[in-house]
Parts: structure tokens; sequence; C-alpha cells
């Protein structure tokens, strides 16, 4: 630029300078003082919003359990079982304690004494062994308030499952003997809460005449039928189903069913790239993903405390890593198609066979870790 020109390009930026006027509004200082309350309100909420719903998340319990305990009838054998169940829980699951049982429309005929947290299985074993016996069975009352428990404010969602799990000793609420009622209000409790909620229910020496309002109470709720257990092991064996066997078989069904979905686009690509249609194979690579299942196989290693468990785990892990194989040779052979490469589709026709292989030996482990699940007494 010439020095000529220069100098006028300042003069003008000068001459911008001194006509520029600022223009100051004096508010009167409770406007001001509104103005600025809102400027930081909407700030606090802008963040507020990013934290519950981007970063939270990202940190959330894959199962969220509350154990909803008889504490009317002497509850040793229970808290005895619940302190050794909790000791074998999955290390992602948050857990929470509650207990029922008092005077009909008392404040305290419910109590949530431990609340949901993924570190806190020392709390609830010591809360667990601090139950004391009395009071008459207000089930419905604890199975309402276990409902609200994951609805309260800022609660945080689990990834996979909301559970409830109840051991009774009663199938009759004693404060609504309307058995009718008890299994609309527990429908509509439910509903209300906005969640997909499992309920399992455990029945412990419960009388043979509670048995079927213990049923309905378990359908109304969704549940499976209860279990039934008449002996301390009994106990133990249905509640360490319930708390830690049918989440390992969860994830892994969850595993299969992800992975499989991925793979049968990976075989439409296969077949689209033999007959040379290039562009319906790319369309089916792009659908098929990555089949993710990264909180799957978190869940399973948080959960491989038993040999079961961990081989489910190791076939999981390794039926990804055998589909990630498929998919990323099938990417490469569609590469090499459109650079006019023939096809060499019997490496990876052989892969898909031994994927499937696998995905069935996975299916045997499946059938036979529930072929272990306990029956109820008769």
């Amino acid at each position: 630029m010439k020095l000529e020109a220069k100098a006028f390009f300042l003069a003008r930026i000068y001459q911008a300078a001194r006509d520029l006027y600022v223009t100051v509004v004096n508010l009167p200082r409770s406007l001001t003082v509104s103005l600025v309350t809102l400027i930081v309100g909407a700030m606090v909420a802008g963040v507020a919003w990013f934290v519950v719903g981007v970063v939270l998340p990202q940190y959330a319990p894959t199962y969220k359990t509350q154990f909803l305990i008889d504490a009317t009838s002497e509850p040793g054998d229970i808290t005895r079982s619940l302190m050794t169940v909790v000791g074998s829980a999955g290390d992602r699951d948050a857990l929470a304690l509650r207990r029922f049982g008092g005077e009909c429309g008392a404040d305290d005929d419910t109590t949530q004494l431990v609340s949901f947290g993924t570190g806190n299985r020392r709390d609830i074993k010591a809360a667990a062994g601090q139950v004391r016996a009395g009071g008459q069975s207000t089930l419905l009352r604890g199975i309402v308030a276990a409902v609200e428990d994951f609805a309260a404010p800022f609660a945080q969602r689990a990834k996979q499952v909301n559970r409830v799990i109840v051991i009774s000793n009663h199938g009759a609420d004693a404060c609504d003997a309307d058995t009718a009622f008890v299994e609309r209000e527990i429908r509509e409790r439910v509903a209300s809460a906005g969640l997909n909620i499992q309920f399992r229910v455990v029945g412990y020496r419960v009388p043979r005449a509670q048995r079927e309002a213990l049923e309905r109470i378990a359908t109304a709720s969704g549940a499976p039928a209860p279990l039934y257990a008449g002996t301390p092991a009994q106990l133990d064996s249905a509640l360490d189903w319930f708390t830690n066997v049918e989440p390992v078989l969860e994830s892994a069904r969850r595993v299969i069913t992800t992975l499989n979905a991925t793979v049968d686009r990976v075989n439409a690509a296969l077949l689209a790239i033999r007959d040379g249609r290039l562009d319906v194979a790319a369309r089916e690579l792009r659908q098929a993903g990555t089949g993710g299942v990264d909180t799957e196989l978190d869940d399973l290693a948080g959960r491989a405390k038993t040999p079961a468990a961990r081989d489910l785990h190791a076939r999981a892990a390794d039926l990804r890593t055998q589909q990630g194989r498929l998919l990323d040779g099938t990417r490469r052979l569609l590469d090499g198609a459109r650079a006019g490469s023939s096809p060499e589709l019997a490496s990876l026709e052989r892969a898909t066979a031994d994927y499937k292989d696998r995905v069935k030996r996975m299916n045997d482990a499946i059938k036979a870790l529930l072929a272990t699940a306990p029956a109820s007494t008769s």
C-alpha cells in the first residue's frame, strides 16, 4: 500500500472514532437488578441444563435397584440374605434400601433407609442389620414410595434398567384389604412415574392363604410370578437370581441382539458386492453402524464374579471383536471393488460362519445359566 493511501486510511479511522457516540441509558436500580438477575439466572439454567442433560448421563449407573424389605416379622433371614447378595452386585449398580411395616397411615409406615448409590454396599449392610420387627404389613405404601424414589427431582436415570425387588413375608396389605384397589393403585403409580420399572417379588415363608394376593400384586406391577422360598438357602438363591443373575442374562442377550443386527447388514452388503451393486452395499454398511455394546460389556465386566458370569463376559467381548473384523473387512472389500478389484468373498464368508458359530455357543451358555433358575417352594 502506498504511503498516501495509508495516510488516507488512517485519517478515515480517526474521523470515524471522533464521530462515534456512546449512549448511556440510566435505568432505575430495581430494573437494573432485575435485568442482572435475569441474565445470571439464564446462565445458571444453561449450565444446569448442560450438566443434567449432557454430563451426568455419561456417569449414570447401568442398573438402579431398590430393595423393599418386610420389617413386620423378624427380619433376620431377610436382612442376612440381603447383606450377602449386595456384596456380589454389579460394580455399576446403584442400590437403595427401603423397608415397609408400621401403623396404617403413619408417616413411618415405610422408610427409605439408604438412598441410591454405587458405593453404598456397606451402608446397606449396616442399615439392614439394624432393622427391627414391628407393625403391620404396609406393602402397598412401600411399593408406592419405592416408585416415587425413582422419580425424585434430579434423580439420575439408569442406562438400562430401573428395578424394585420386593422381599415380603406377607401377601396381603393390612391397611388396604381391597386387593383390586391395591392393584389399581400400583398400576397408576407406576404409570405416573413415567419410567420403565421392573418389579421382582420374593415371598419368604408367605402363608398359603396370602399367596394369591401377592401374585395379584406382582401382576399389577408387571412382575413375573413371585419366587417363594421356605428356607434361608432358598431365599439366598431367589434373591441372588433377581439381583445378580438376571442382569447378566439381560446384558448378554442385548450384546447378541445388537451385534446380530449389524452383522445382518454386513451380510446384505456382501451379497450386494457379489452382485455388483456397490451403491446398495454402501447403504447397508452406513446403516449397519458400529453395533456399539460398550454399556453392556461394561455391565458384564462389573458382574464377572462367578464362573458363569465371567464366561459370558468373555464370550461377549470375543463376539464384538469378531463382529468388528467382519465390518472392517467388508468395508475394505467395498473400497477395493470401487477401485476395480475383483472381490474375494471366501475369507469373509468363513468369518461370517465363524461368527454365527460363536453366537450359537454363547446362546448355549445363556440357556445353561437359565437352567439354574430357582424354583418356588410348594
